[in-house]
């Protein structure tokens, strides 16, 4: 199932070239750890026609200590925010942000697990789209409501019982900073470290120096190098569930499944009881285990 859609693909799509009579539907995912301007900088300027989503408040219920800093929604909650953003079933949906898609990835998982086929990943997002020339808009789009009817359960997760384990049953990747798994440093959470048995796999690897995804063989030599097989199960947490989703669809494209733990660290180092792990080894110390 492809992930991606180049801009010259989707500016044709948008142009008419090629349509098969579905609407495509631009979603603008601007947000970053840090940055609560999401909305000012959609306003400042975003593709024609994208419909801006806060991943804070539509793709994350409240923060919660025993789910984490972005808890998924309910399928309710995210089905309403999918008509107010004037999604209609059949339509294609492309996701965008101007941060190498860290965070447009998690609507793309979101929508991907609400059971929606035709959702793609912008390849390079704003920037791309603005390297080709292409003119933006500012303001806001209102949308009339759409009519999607969203289901629940079609990719795979994992919960904090099994993220205990899973790295001695199959390959558990952490996706954030290499420094935020060693230990090194924390900005958002409880404790610093990472989960018993975590292997290092930052999301930011993922990307080249444009923007865009690398290609599928150097991104299958990338996770072979931390041990992702087909004949392991793989599962992904980062911080909060945001960024890991990333690592998904870049697994996703170099031809291989994972289960994402959407809690996340934030959810597994607010409960006391949880191991947490230091240094480059998955159960701790100085040397990784081979």
């Amino acid at each position: 199932m492809q992930t991606l859609m180049d801009v010259a693909e989707l500016k044709d799509r948008l142009g008419g070239v090629g349509q098969t009579g579905k609407r495509t539907v631009l979603l603008d995912v601007r947000w970053e750890l840090g940055d609560p301007n999401g909305r000012e900088h959609y306003l400042a300027g975003h593709l024609p026609g994208a419909v801006f989503v806060d991943l804070a408040t539509e793709l994350a219920g409240p923060a919660d200590p025993g789910r984490g800093r972005h808890p998924l929604p309910s399928l309710e909650q995210f089905q309403a925010s999918a008509r107010s953003w004037g999604v209609r079933s059949g339509d294609v949906v492309v996701a965008y942000d101007n941060t190498g898609n860290m965070a447009a990835a998690r609507l793309w998982w979101m929508l991907r697990n609400a059971g929606v086929a035709d959702v793609y990943l912008l390849d390079g997002g704003l920037a791309a789209w603005g390297a080709a020339g292409f003119d933006v808009e500012s303001g806001e789009r209102r949308p009339a409501g759409g009519d999607i009817l969203l289901s629940d359960g079609a990719m795979p997760v994992i919960d904090a019982g099994q993220a205990a384990s899973w790295g001695r049953q199959g390959l558990l990747l952490d996706a954030r900073a290499g420094e935020r798994y060693r230990g090194e440093i924390e900005p958002v959470d409880p404790r610093a470290g990472h989960i018993p048995g975590a292997v290092s796999a930052p999301t930011s690897a993922n990307l080249g120096p444009d923007g865009k995804f690398l290609p599928a063989e150097q991104l299958r030599e990338r996770f072979a190098g931390v041990g992702v097989r087909l004949d392991i199960a793989t599962a992904v947490y980062c911080g909060s569930g945001v960024t890991a989703a990333h690592q998904i669809a870049a697994l996703s494209i170099a031809g291989f499944p994972a289960a994402l733990f959407p809690g996340s660290f934030s959810e597994w180092s607010n409960k006391p009881s949880n191991e947490v792990a230091t240094g480059t080894a998955p159960y701790g110390g100085g040397t990784p285990a081979p």
